[in-house]
């Protein structure tokens, strides 16, 4: 198929190589210049395992090009594939400006007489997370406003949600836990089954909102695990309990206690979804008059556990005590710092009168782009100065090395260094 994929951060851009190696056609659109440049240069712009050499070989092969306009690009292609972001708005929900906007663009470059009459409806399918309702009540009246009743011949919605991990989404991409499918009469779509084709998992062909609500769902979950573990975790800490062998009990029993992911006390939960969506969710629940007590604690709960790990890690140190904290990126091996609880850790560390210093192999602050930069440095306007090398982190010496992720294992420290995991509490 030819398939153009708008947005082309951590979601689209890996979608697109993921797409361009199973043979699809694919143009990827994007505002962001920068993006764009690196794309066609065969750089990109995120870090991600695979991706990289993905994109090598799908220029070679004439299978992925990328621009900051439509145009005229949608002529031809049989499914478009919105990836936008949807930011936390003030008031909790999704900040639904870009996918307005991306909305506006397709019907617009859909509108009758511009081009050739389309043989058959192009699948618009959205990835990006937004409350239930929103195809029906923003996307729906957009094309229906710009295309008159013609927007049913013009175009077929779908939605589907993704579900990628950041440092496996390629191997996500094609062996994910389910796919979910949200469509106008809960029926399969045509193009959607080619997309998937050879990729084996549960598939469920819904509604759109039945769809629209799994990422909540999920998130919300995940949210709710990592909160559990750690409060827990806080207990243990402050009975001098083990929090690993309470951990290794815990996950003992998978008949009751579902599984071991998600479960162990440690870090605070962040990154690009986790956060936004229990917001989005809680922003939901009181619009609509739900009363979700304990989605309404997962924030507060994980704001104070970020404050028990900076007292844990800095137990003992006098200010001024220099520090050395390996891992700033909401997960190793990538380099996503939106949200990353590990940047509010470096603010604490910082406005307490510590020394840090930062050792992430994967961050480099020359190269980040779009919102990771925008939060990066919004969040830490002096991170270029606070990153050093591994030659400079393997020197020392520090009163203290906070380990807040698998980060640590790249360093060879002396045997007499006083490392402090806060990514498993002990």
């Amino acid at each position: 198929m030819k398939i153009a994929v708008l947005g082309l951060g951590y979601v689209g851009f890996t979608a697109a190589c993921c797409m361009a190696r199973d043979g699809h056609e694919v143009i990827g659109i994007d505002v962001n210049e920068r993006k764009v440049r690196e794309i066609q240069s065969g750089t990109a712009p995120i870090t991600e395992p695979d991706v990289g050499a993905m994109l090598q070989t799908a220029l070679a092969r004439g299978l992925i090009l990328a621009d900051t306009e439509i145009g005229g690009h949608l002529q031809g292609c049989d499914m478009a594939v919105v990836c936008v972001g949807t930011p936390s708005a003030t008031d909790g929900s999704h900040n639904m400006g870009f996918i307005a906007d991306v909305t506006r663009q397709i019907a617009s470059a859909l509108r009758p007489g511009r081009h050739a009459p389309r043989a058959r409806p192009l699948t618009v399918v959205y990835r990006s997370t937004f409350r239930p309702g929103t195809v029906q009540e923003l996307v729906l009246p957009i094309f229906e406003a710009m295309l008159g009743p013609e927007h049913v011949r013009l175009a077929e919605v779908v939605y589907n949600p993704e579900f990628l991990r950041e440092g496996s989404a390629v191997a996500d991409y094609f062996a994910p836990p389910k796919i979910v499918i949200g469509t106008a009469d809960g029926r399969p779509n045509a193009a959607m089954t080619a997309l998937n084709t050879g990729i084996e998992a549960p598939t469920f062909t819904v509604h759109w909102r039945e769809a629209e609500l799994t990422k909540f769902v999920d998130n919300s979950w995940h949210a709710v695990k990592v909160t559990f573990a750690n409060e827990i975790g806080r207990v243990c800490l402050a009975l001098g309990i083990s929090a690993s062998q309470m951990h290794e009990i815990f996950v003992a029993d998978t008949k009751l206690n579902i599984s071991p992911y998600y479960t162990r006390p440690g870090g605070a939960f962040g990154g690009s979804c986790l956060p936004k969506d229990v917001r989005a969710l809680q922003q939901i629940a009181a619009d609509t008059g739900a009363n979700l007590h304990l989605v309404d604690s997962l924030l507060r709960s994980n704001e104070a556990h970020k404050h028990r790990l900076f007292e844990y890690a800095t137990e003992g140190l006098a200010p001024g005590a220099r520090i050395l904290m390996a891992g700033l990126a909401f997960k190793a091996g990538t380099d996503d710092l939106r949200e990353s609880p590990n940047v509010d850790l470096a603010r604490k560390l910082l406005a307490a009168g510590f020394h840090l210093e930062i050792f992430d192999p994967v961050v480099d602050a020359t190269k980040l782009v779009g919102a990771n930069l925008g939060y990066a440095y919004s969040q830490l306007p002096v991170l270029e100065r606070l990153l050093v090398d591994q030659a400079r982190a393997e020197a020392g010496p520090y009163a203290r090395v906070i380990a807040t992720n698998a980060t640590i294992k790249a360093l060879r420290l002396p045997d007499a260094a006083e490392v402090r995991s806060i990514g498993t509490l002990p």
